[in-house]
């Protein structure tokens, strides 16, 4: 059984065990050495919004004021706003495609995920 989460620290990489923070697994860039971690989704969420919707980015390998960065950056770009939660970044509404399109643009394999 592999643990993910726990409740004093926060997420755990599944490859070397520590939190998130003191992850062994990246090389010197702060980019994960694993092969197939960086693998960026975008999916759509309602659960626990009254049925609204949210663009969630998951498996970004930037650090917390990166990933603050890029979510203001992103949030200009659908014209909404969100927040970042946990190493996620949500965007309110349904935007998909753009925030696709743009983490394609800045380089990231960015990928929809789900329906």
């Amino acid at each position: 059984m592999t643990i993910v989460y726990r409740s004093g620290v926060g997420r755990i990489c599944p490859g070397c065990r520590r939190p998130l923070a003191e992850c062994a697994c990246k090389d010197q860039r702060g980019k994960p050495a694993r092969p197939g971690a960086g693998a960026v989704r975008v999916a759509r969420a309602t659960q626990g919004r009254g049925g609204k919707v949210v663009s969630v980015i998951t498996g970004l390998p930037l650090g917390e004021a990166e990933l603050a960065t890029l979510a203001a950056d992103l949030k200009k770009r659908c014209g909404s706003g969100g927040t970042v939660r946990a190493g996620l970044i949500e965007i309110q509404g349904e935007h998909r495609d753009t925030l696709v399109a743009e983490l394609v643009k800045r380089g990231f394999a960015a990928r929809r995920s789900g329906g």
